[in-house]
């Protein structure tokens, strides 16, 4: 084999492994279909929402965002401006189990008596105490109005929305679930137990894309390096 196919051949090699590395997923999310059944002060309700949950870094944790699609549960009687308080839990699995309480503002328009109760956006902070792969999937729904409380739980088993690798505070020790949670909006929701500290300038998933691409081009590199000193070695003239 010539000089030339044998550089060619491993220019192709290392360019193919640097992609690889630069191609290798993070996180993984998906819509999933959650089916709440509710207990609420007239009687059981029922609905099923498509739950979104999808993730920003934030300092040593992550800033959880869970989106519902469709409207969850109903009431008898309107709910005026800032009735309704919205609150969840998501399940932690994988790596670590636990729970992290979410939340969100107040309902910014009037709810129609008899209509499905559309939730906004419920938010909390997770932060990791061991290393590795983690699932988080939609947990108990808890509505708060009128000053009256209805309780929505998932009964169809749904799977993860969410999977993320993280890297986790205290290394591989630490002990089980991370709990965690942030204020629901300015016009009320509960408030959880943050776990995460003060929340510093928040980075998304590019930080991952662009650690895995500096690794690449340092395998880039190095392999080509190495091309060049065989193709050298093999331009040596004999004696």
């Amino acid at each position: 084999m010539s000089n030339q196919k044998r550089t060619a051949l491993a220019l192709t090699a290392v360019l193919a492994g640097s992609m690889v590395l630069m191609a290798a997923p993070a996180a993984h999310a998906e819509v999933v279909d959650v089916n709440y059944q509710c207990e609420t002060p007239i009687g059981p309700k029922g609905a099923v929402s498509p739950i979104d949950i999808k993730s920003v870094r934030s300092g040593n944790g992550y800033k959880l965002t869970m989106s519902f699609q469709k409207g969850v549960s109903s009431s008898p009687v309107e709910l005026g401006k800032g009735a309704m308080n919205p609150s969840a839990v998501i399940e932690v699995g994988g790596a670590e189990t636990g729970k992290v309480q979410v939340s969100g503002p107040a309902n910014a328009e009037a709810i129609p008596a008899n209509t499905p109760i559309k939730i906004s956006d419920l938010s909390g902070t997770y932060t990791p105490k061991k290393s590795g792969k983690v699932t988080f999937t939609a947990g108990v729904l808890t509505i708060k109005a009128l000053g009256t409380t209805t309780t929505c739980t998932p009964k169809n088993s749904p799977g993860p929305s969410l999977e993320l690798d993280v890297e986790g505070a205290g290394g591989s020790g630490g002990s089980g679930g991370s709990t965690g949670g942030s204020t629901g909006g300015s016009t009320g929701g509960s408030t959880g137990g943050s776990s995460g500290g003060g929340e510093l300038p928040k980075t998304g998933p590019l930080d991952s894309a662009v650690a895995l691409g500096t690794l690449g081009g340092t395998v880039l590199l190095t392999g080509a390096a190495g091309v060049l000193w065989l193709t050298r070695r093999g331009q040596r003239p004999t004696a």
